[in-house]
């Protein structure tokens, strides 16, 4: 039986090879690989230059634009810094105007302390920093920090009706909240009871 399976695997493999033989001859011969051209060679290269120029050109330009924004940031932050610093002595001194304006104290003392608000102010301002007006506003969490609550008919529920302290703002956030007084409606009055 081995030789007779020989002989069929024998066979087989013949018809392969006749097969095979066969098709090489209706196949034509394939022409040999063409030589690339060196001129479109150079043409890829110069594209791919071109696009890594343009993405090298973008990074750069993108670097410069973060650079600077993050140099902006820093010079803003920088003045922060110095501003919470002075805000309490521009607090404490518009707090003695204001006493000494109601106690009727020594006019050069007014104008002293008066004359020194003012500096203080335009130094604050000029770092960039504005006060926040708040009395009269309605309550914003964002701007301001509420203290206590005041019942009063004369403004309307959630008004701030007097100030603490200022806040300030710089550059458009928030440097410092105000602290203040917000109105409620006042209480309703209690019904008379009556002894008998």
């Amino acid at each position: 039986m081995s030789k007779h399976r020989k002989k069929e695997q024998d066979a087989a493999a013949a018809e392969a090879a006749v097969a095979d033989a066969a098709a090489a001859a209706e196949t034509p011969a394939e022409a040999p690989a063409a030589e690339p051209d060196p001129l479109e060679a150079a043409r890829a290269e110069a594209a791919r230059n071109w696009d890594l120029y343009l993405r090298e050109r973008a990074e750069l330009e993108n670097f410069r634009k973060r650079t600077q924004r993050d140099k902006e940031e820093f010079r803003i932050f920088t003045r922060k810094e110095l501003l919470l610093e002075v805000l309490p002595v521009l607090d404490n001194l518009e707090r003695a105007l204001e006493h000494a304006g109601r106690n009727g104290e020594t006019q050069g003392l007014v104008e002293g302390v008066s004359m020194t608000v003012t500096q203080f102010r335009k130094v604050v301002e000029d770092f960039g920093a504005r006060p926040i007006t708040s009395i009269g506003a309605p309550f914003d969490a964002n701007l301001h920090q509420a203290m206590a609550q005041a019942e009063t008919a004369e403004q309307p529920p959630g008004t701030v009706v007097s100030e603490y302290q200022k806040g300030y703002l710089l550059q458009d956030r928030l440097l410092r909240p105000a602290l203040v007084v917000v109105a409620k409606a006042p209480a309703a009055p209690a019904a008379e009871t009556t002894e008998e």
